[in-house]
């Protein structure tokens, strides 16, 4: 039984900072690629950043490079996502997914993605 848990969403200042967690729990999800993906509201879902197995690769939205950065501990099997310079439009909910093939971000195809049920970002202008 695959589960994803995500966790450190809340209300911030513009220009403040977060981290969001998420702990991950099922066969072989150490093996797989782990991503962050929102929703804004009244918006389509879109990828944030996703990491390798290994952690040795990691990939970001244009909009978040050099604001959010992705990191998994495999030993903890958790998966954080540092936000920092927040922005108003930034606010949406968060989740976590294992991707077996570690490139569903970049595909599109999310069969085999297994998500969590999302925590709640909100940035105040």
């Amino acid at each position: 039984q695959v589960q994803l848990v995500e966790s450190g969403g809340g209300s911030v200042q513009a220009g403040g900072s977060l981290r969001l967690s998420c702990a991950y729990s099922g066969p072989r999800l150490s093996s797989y690629g782990m991503d962050w993906f929102r929703r804004a509201p009244g918006k389509e879902r879109e990828f944030v950043a996703a990491i390798s197995w290994s952690g040795g690769s990691t990939y970001y939205a244009d909009s978040v490079k050099g604001r959010f950065t992705i990191s998994r501990d495999n030993a903890e099997s958790t998966v954080g996502l540092q936000m920092n310079s927040l922005k108003p439009e930034d606010t949406a909910v968060y989740y976590c997914a294992a991707d077996p093939y570690g490139n569903a971000w970049a595909t599109g195809e999310f069969g085999g993605v297994h998500w969590g049920r999302g925590t709640l970002v909100t940035v105040i202008s």
